[in-house]
């Protein structure tokens, strides 16, 4: 049996989660792969303090992770499953999901950002990839050139730069990119009750609020809070001073949560960022394309570094078995990668912004209508069962 020549040049451009993950990936699996980007440390947060960023890992990404060898090195304290989750529609709709209706022990499990490129730069170090500490410039007939001006050959280039990609416009592949109009804020907060690990979500009409669960700290129980909300109204709270801010606020979060978790006081820095609708073509002649360089989606299903981690899988997949005497680069490699991840990428577009479409209709008749479907969704297993396993 004729092996394939996994010696061919792969590099990897971009140096967050994404970046690092498809490095670590590839050179697990035994192809000849380097790293372009920054090397900042990772942030650390010791003791109380926590990443502003955390993500809902699905359990597709966290069976990624531990392949990748990083899940383990992650501090256990810091990483909250969650067991259950209430959505709650504009009027008295309501869904209740348990991680049991699926008959597993967790729906998800909250990361912060900065612990996932702990572990991953650990992880790349030690497995000694070569990391070219150098700045993407342009393309030049399968080699980058850097902005130091060294010329690296690659027959396969991963773009995982992030949304505004350099990899992404050099190549010139296919981007739309589309504008919600909304920003998403983020900061932690202290709980008067437990939160009990679960994760609550509020449709709201034209803002959407989620409180996901974190460890406790000695102020109480902890949460971390996304809300989506139009733009002018969240720039109008963020440019507020700290103190009037955190007030306004926690004023806000008592009326949208009615007080289910007491009062929420805001214990990190309050921050914000645009919210976008994101599709490209994915593949070029010798590029692809993963994670938010290839697609985003609206925060409010969480699933945005799940989409990106699954990319990752299933081009390491399409290169491990693709034909002996095809190049790592080859069209119709990157094809079947592209083909793979078509369906499951617009299936959570359709969703997500359908979803947001749906509650951000005014009027009595559509909220009726909603909140109605939500009892319906509440009253049936089978669908909830449905709805879990669509999110893994």
């Amino acid at each position: 049996m004729i092996m394939a020549d996994n010696t061919q040049p792969i590099v990897v451009c971009g140096t967050g989660i994404a970046g690092l993950a498809t490095a670590l990936g590839l050179g697990r699996a035994g192809f000849s792969v380097s790293v372009l980007g920054q090397h900042a440390p990772a942030p650390v947060n010791p003791g109380e303090s926590w990443h502003p960023r955390v993500y809902a890992l699905s359990p597709s990404s966290k069976a990624f992770l531990e392949s990748l060898g990083v899940w383990s090195l992650m501090d256990t304290t810091r990483i909250m499953p969650v067991e259950s989750m209430e959505v709650y529609g504009d009027g008295d709709g309501k869904v209740t999901l348990h991680a049991w209706h699926d008959t597993a022990d967790a729906l998800a499990w909250i990361v912060e950002s900065g612990e996932i490129e702990r572990v991953l730069q650990q992880a790349v170090q030690v497995y000694g990839l070569p990391w070219h500490v150098e700045r993407f410039q342009h393309l030049h007939t399968h080699e980058l050139i850097t902005d130091s001006g060294r010329r690296l050959p690659y027959a396969l280039l991963v773009g995982a730069d992030g949304a505004q990609s350099d990899v992404r416009r050099a190549a010139g592949i296919a981007h739309h990119s589309r504008a919600y109009g909304d920003r998403g804020v983020v900061t932690h907060l202290t709980a008067d009750y437990p939160h009990q690990n679960q994760a609550r979500q509020w449709f709201l009409g034209d803002n959407i609020l989620a409180l996901l669960p974190l460890s406790d700290t000695s102020a109480g129980p902890q949460v971390s809070m996304v809300w989506s909300m139009p733009d002018d109204r969240a720039r109008a709270l963020l440019a507020l001073p700290e103190p009037e801010q955190h007030r306004l606020l926690e004023t806000q979060l008592q009326a949208a949560t009615n007080g289910c978790l007491g009062h929420l006081a805001v214990r990190s820095k309050v921050l914000g960022f645009p919210l976008t609708l994101d599709k490209s073509s994915m593949v070029a002649s010798h590029v692809a394309l993963v994670g938010d360089a290839a697609h985003r989606v609206h925060p409010l299903a969480g699933q945005g570094l799940n989409l990106g981690l699954a990319d990752i899988a299933t081009l390491i997949d399409v290169l491990k078995t693709r034909e002996s005497w095809r190049s790592v680069g080859d069209a119709r490699v990157l094809g079947r990668y592209r083909r793979q991840r078509a369906e499951p990428i617009e299936a959570m577009r359709l969703a997500t912004h359908g979803l947001y479409q749906l509650f951000a209709a005014p009027g009595a008749p559509a909220a009726w209508l909603r909140n109605l479907g939500m009892h319906g969704v509440n009253r049936l297993p089978v669908i909830k069962r449905l709805l879990i396993q669509g999110a893994r």
